[in-house]
């Protein structure tokens, strides 16, 4: 890193210079990309990811078809696959090349949504949503113009201030012309949005989601820079992840008791296979505990991921828990535990 990057962070954060600050952040994280260094890049990432955005008054302005939407201020907890994808893309949008049409693809819960709102939070960028409900239309024709409409709010936008525009669920009304009733209204369609691709101003990043990639028109998917697969979580990644969520709920509860160990062993029973319904069940089983007892949440994040409630000291030892981890799990003493795992022999 350079000795000048050093001294402008210093002189922006005086000057409470935001947009500058963290421009000079991302190139530093974008310097420690190229040289190798992918950890300390990320960690950069998912720091600007996780601090506040300046938005500028002038992008407060209604729009018929958008809606400006806000991240929930929590940071960007991606595997590396995923996160070296979303720092190309930031690359991508800060060079203004054009390059600016991307797609994230996955089941649903696997984080394309909020990356796409946290991808604005590291370009310093507002992000809006498209109101797909107020594009369709049941008159013939009226769903083309609407998107002519919509391409158009755009194009003013981003010329007040470079914006990312989601098109969440994209596929719910762009699908594969072939596999339609109505073949003409949805080619109609289609052909609109890819008319409007091509006239997009360099200032949009749009970014579509889907999780049913290949129900999408093949024309339409083409026409997108990049297209990125968010099933690309690994055992590992989702064990990491859930570690991090962990770490984040257990401090917001002003819980110090971490028993890591046990925790992973408990998720090894049913380990979740999505982002989200792993933070739902780590969340809930802390935000449920008792106060009086910084264990329980380990009872109940048993619960939650085999369904099924703490069995006896048997059935835990034939699943690989120790004594020690049976007396968390039970809350009762060692001494009746090896009654009862004597009483079973």
């Amino acid at each position: 890193m350079k000795k000048k990057s050093v001294l402008n962070l210093i002189k922006y954060h005086f000057e409470n210079n935001e947009k500058a600050f963290r421009s000079e952040a991302y190139s530093i994280a974008k310097e420690f990309s190229q040289t190798g260094n992918q950890e300390l890049a990320q960690y950069i990432m998912t720091f600007l990811s996780s601090s506040q955005t300046w938005i500028p008054m002038e992008t407060s302005r209604k729009y018929e078809f958008l809606n400006q939407v806000e991240g929930n201020g929590e940071p960007l907890l991606l595997p590396e696959l995923i996160m070296n994808e979303i720092m190309g893309i930031a690359n991508a949008a800060n060079r203004n090349m054009g390059v600016n049409k991307f797609l994230f693809e996955g089941k649903p819960g696997t984080g394309k949504t909020e990356a796409s709102k946290q991808l604005g939070r590291i370009l310093n960028r507002p992000v809006y949503s498209v109101s797909v409900e107020t594009l369709i239309d049941s008159k013939l024709g009226q769903t083309s113009k609407n998107i002519s409409k919509l391409f158009k709010e755009i194009n003013q936008l981003v010329k007040i201030e470079p914006s990312i525009v989601l098109i969440d669920e994209i596929d719910s009304f762009v699908s594969n012309r072939m596999d339609q009733q109505d073949v003409r209204e949805m080619s109609r369609v289609t052909s609109t949005i890819l008319k409007q691709f091509d006239q997009l101003d360099y200032r949009a990043t749009i970014i579509g989601t889907t999780n049913l990639l290949k129900q999408l028109d093949k024309a339409l998917v083409r026409r997108f820079d990049k297209v990125v697969s968010f099933d690309q979580y690994t055992k590992q990644d989702r064990i990491e992840l859930a570690e991090k969520l962990l770490n984040r709920y257990l401090a917001q509860a002003k819980i110090t008791t971490k028993n890591l160990r046990l925790f992973k062993k408990i998720l090894d029973l049913n380990l979740p296979e999505t982002p989200a319904e792993l933070k739902n069940i780590i969340r809930t089983a802390i935000a449920f505990s008792d106060p009086q007892d910084e264990s329980d949440y380990l009872v109940r994040l048993y619960s939650l991921i085999t369904e099924h409630s703490i069995p006896d000291a048997q059935a835990l030892k034939e699943q690989g828990f120790t004594i020690r981890e049976s007396e968390v799990l039970l809350q009762i003493s060692r001494s009746t535990i090896n009654r009862e795992l004597r009483r079973g022999q």
